[in-house]
């Protein structure tokens, strides 16, 4: 799957680490990876974010690898479930997705690093070590990525109805799901499009994922 990189030496204790991929060959390739270093053991290797917990309380890893999109409990989820219980948890996304609209709610939501899944087998490894070390580990494209998300124009409620927008829903679906009036989603709408300096909504969404406000699936 990867040219497996190897430190030389090791003292101490190895990093104790659980992979949480619902995709059985990524999860395999990471496990055969992460155990050929010799400081780093694979304790846990579960497929969703329930599993994810109850790994966690058995096996109390050092480090958490985890994917941002998971059937169930979500990534995002999964982080804050496990932060909630267990304060110390350090937790890596690994994810194929990486706008800064996901980035920026994998880091508030209380993960230490992000690496996406295209970078070097090397890139992941050195994050586990730093996370693990007590440190943050955003590569400096990501980085870059998140903080265009954090300068975004919009409040969290208009981030919440533009990606509605992007669902297809009407603004009367809109205020259903977000329990507000439907004069109440206009006026997001308005503001929206000001705010982007746009005149249309498909305009605001061309923007908004350009500047990684919000992701299209």
């Amino acid at each position: 799957l990867w040219d497996i990189p190897t430190e030389g030496k090791h003292a101490g204790k190895p990093i104790r680490l659980m992979i949480v991929d619902d995709h059985m060959v990524m999860r395999m390739g990471l496990a055969y990876a992460a155990s050929a270093q010799p400081d780093i053991q694979v304790v846990a290797e579960v497929e969703s974010g329930e599993e994810a917990i109850e790994a966690y309380r058995t096996h109390t890893p050092d480090v958490v690898i985890l994917d941002l999109r998971m059937p169930g409990l979500s990534g995002i989820e999964t982080i804050r479930a496990l932060r909630q219980e267990f304060r110390d948890a350090r937790i890596v996304i690994f994810s194929n997705y990486a706008r800064g609209e996901e980035i920026y709610q994998a880091m508030k939501a209380g993960a230490a690093g992000f690496v996406v899944k295209n970078m070097d087998l090397a890139q992941l490894l050195d994050a586990i070590r730093k996370v693990h070390a007590g440190e943050r580990c955003l590569p400096p494209d990501l980085a870059i990525r998140m903080s265009e998300r954090i300068l975004s124009p919009l409040s969290e409620r208009e981030t919440e109805v533009l990606a509605l927008i992007a669902k297809g829903r009407s603004n009367k679906e809109i205020a259903s799901t977000l329990s507000v009036t439907e004069g109440t989603v206009k006026l997001h709408v308005t503001n929206i499009l000001t705010k982007l300096e746009v005149n249309t909504r498909t305009e605001a969404l061309v923007v908004a994922v350009q500047r990684g406000i919000i992701d299209i699936v």
